[in-house]
C-alpha cells in the first residue's frame, strides 16, 4: 500500500523517481480505507531532506499511512522556504486536539545546549506530554531521544570528548522483541552527535529497557511503556550521502574534522560511501508501524489514551 502525502509535497516526485509507491491525498481519498495517521515533528534544519528520508522508510509498509507534518510556533526555521512551511506544516497548537496512531520526533542541531537553554524547550515539553495521551507509539530520534528521556525519566546527557561520527555496529539485547523481527545479531547505525547517554543511567530506571547498544557508540535504542516510546540515538533514516555532505560542509569551515568512521569505501573520501544500514533501517520502521502502531492502535482513533 502507498503513503498518503499532502498534494505537491516535494518528496513525492523524488521518491517516484526511486520507484517508491506514494500517492497524494486527492488520489487516496478515493479509497475506502482507514489509514494510520502518522505525524512528524521535524526539528531538523533541512526540512525537505528529512521529510524525504523518513518517507522513504515509511513507504515500505504494506499499510496505508496518512502523513502530517508538525511545526513549532516558538521557532522559525531558517533553511526551508516559508512557502513550504506554510503549505505542508501545521503548528502544534492547531493539532493538539487531534489524535495520531504514530509520531516521529526528529533530532535538532541544539544538542550542545542544556535542554533548558533551547529557545523552544517549553513547547517541546508540551508536545512530549501531549504525545503520551494522543499518540499510540512515538519514535524519538537523536536529540529528541535525549530530550525525551530527560523530560520523561530524568536521564541526563553527557558531552563527548569528540564527535561521534560515522557508522557503528550495534548489538540487539532482546532479539525476540517484535521491533527486531528479521534483524541479524548485529546491525549498523549512522551517528552524528556531540553528546551521549550512559547505560548505567538507563539500567537504573525501572521504566526503561535498553534494547540495543554498541561497544563504540554506546546506547542506541531504549524502549519504554511496552513500545509506546522508542528512543533512538542514531540516524537509521539517513540517506547514503548525508554524512558525506556533513563531512565536507564541516571540513570547509574547520580544520579539526575527522573522517566519518566505517563509512567510505577503504576510508577514502574520494570513493563512495559503503551503505551498510539501509536494510535494517527499513526493517525497524516496518516493524514499528506494524507491531507497535497498527497492532496496538484502536480502530476508533478517538479512543487513543
Amino acid at each position: 500500500m502507498p503513503l498518503r502525502l499532502p498534494d505537491r509535497l516535494p518528496a513525492i516526485d523524488i521518491l517516484k523517481r526511486e520507484n517508491i509507491f506514494v500517492m497524494d491525498n486527492t488520489t487516496a481519498h478515493r479509497q475506502d480505507i482507514r489509514p494510520l495517521r502518522i505525524v512528524i515533528l521535524n526539528l531538523m534544519p533541512l526540512k525537505i531532506t528529512t521529510e524525504t528520508d523518513l518517507i522513504r522508510l515509511l513507504s515500505n509498509t504494506p499499510l496505508q499511512l496518512e502523513i502530517s507534518f508538525m511545526k513549532l510556533q516558538s521557532h522559525t526555521p531558517k533553511n526551508t522556504p516559508i512557502e513550504h512551511m506554510m503549505m505542508f506544516y501545521r503548528d502544534f497548537s492547531s493539532m493538539r486536539n487531534e489524535k495520531f496512531d504514530g509520531m516521529i520526533i526528529t533530532g535538532a542541531p541544539v544538542e550542545q545546549l542544556d535542554f533548558e537553554d533551547v529557545s523552544y524547550w517549553q513547547e517541546v515539553q508540551d508536545i512530549f506530554a501531549w504525545a503520551r495521551t494522543h499518540v499510540t507509539s512515538t519514535l524519538y530520534i537523536c536529540w529528541a531521544a535525549q530530550a525525551g528521556l530527560y523530560y520523561h525519566y530524568g536521564i541526563p546527557k553527557y558531552p563527548l570528548p569528540k564527535k561521534m561520527f560515522g557508522i557503528f555496529p550495534q548489538c540487539t539485547l532482546d532479539p525476540q522483541l517484535p521491533i527486531f523481527r528479521g534483524f541479524d545479531d548485529r546491525f549498523m547505525m549512522p551517528h552524528s552527535r556531540h553528546t551521549e547517554l550512559h547505560r548505567e543511567d538507563i539500567l537504573a530506571c525501572p521504566d526503561l529497557r535498553l534494547i540495543a547498544e554498541s561497544d563504540d557508540s554506546g546506547v542506541s535504542i531504549v524502549m519504554a511503556r511496552e513500545g509506546r516510546e522508542f528512543f533512538i540515538t542514531g540516524h537509521l533514516e539517513y540517506a547514503p550521502n548525508t554524512l558525506d555532505t556533513e563531512y565536507r560542509r564541516d571540513k570547509d569551515i574547520r580544520n579539526d574534522v575527522e573522517l566519518p568512521r566505517n563509512y567510505y569505501l577503504d576510508d577514502d573520501p574520494q570513493k563512495p560511501p559503503l551503505v551498510t544500514w539501509r536494510a535494517h533501517a527499513n526493517l525497524l520502521y516496518n516493524n514499528w508501524v506494524n507491531y507497535y502502531v497498527y497492532q496496538a492502535t484502536p480502530y476508533d482513533i478517538s479512543k487513543i489514551e
